[in-house]
C-alpha cells in the first residue's frame, strides 16, 4: 500500500480569502488597548475634577446634606475666608464692587445658580450681607457649599 497526504477538503479553511498560504490580513482594529486608556484617563479626570473647581482654602462646616447634582453651566462660585475676604472664583473682590461685578457677570450667563462659601467660623451678618448682595447681583438661587459627613440635627434628641 502507498502512503500519502490526505487533503480536507470541507469545512471552514482558508479558501477563498485570496492568499495562498501564510496568514490572513487582519482587517479588523483591535481597540481593547484604546479601552483601557480612556477607562484610565476617564478615572483620573473623575477624581481630580473636584478639586480643580477653587482653589481658596476654606473650612467649611459639615452638614448632613446631599450633593447637589450637577448642570451644564460651570458655577459661580463665592468664597468666604476667615478673614472676611470676598473670593469671585479665585479673583479677590472688594466688598463695593462685588454687586456691579456680580450684575455683569448674569448678564453673560443663562443660569442664575451661584455656590457660596463661606468659613464656619464667620458671623451670620456678614454671610447675610453676602447673600444680600447675591440677590442685588441678579443671583436668586444661592447654594450652601458644606462638608458632608457632619451630624444631622435630631428633632427628638438633644
Amino acid at each position: 500500500m502507498a502512503g500519502g497526504v490526505i487533503k480536507k477538503s470541507g469545512g471552514r479553511g482558508r479558501r477563498g480569502r485570496g492568499r495562498s498560504g501564510g496568514g490572513a490580513v487582519m482587517s479588523e482594529i483591535n481597540i481593547t488597548p484604546f479601552v483601557d486608556v480612556m477607562l484610565v484617563l476617564l478615572i483620573i479626570f473623575m477624581v481630580a475634577a473636584p478639586m480643580l473647581t477653587v482653589g481658596v482654602p476654606i473650612e467649611l462646616p459639615d452638614t448632613a446634606a446631599k450633593a447637589m447634582p450637577d448642570e451644564q453651566e460651570p458655577p459661580l462660585t463665592i468664597s468666604l475666608t476667615a478673614d472676611g475676604l470676598i473670593f469671585l472664583q479665585e479673583t479677590e473682590v472688594a466688598d463695593g464692587d462685588l454687586i456691579a461685578k456680580l450684575t455683569a457677570i448674569a448678564a453673560e450667563r443663562t443660569s442664575d445658580k451661584v455656590f457660596l462659601r463661606a468659613d464656619g467660623s464667620l458671623d451670620y451678618a456678614r454671610v447675610a450681607a453676602v447673600m444680600g448682595a447675591l440677590n442685588a447681583g441678579g443671583f436668586n438661587n444661592i447654594g450652601l457649599v458644606t462638608d458632608a459627613g457632619g451630624d444631622a440635627m435630631n428633632a427628638g434628641g438633644n
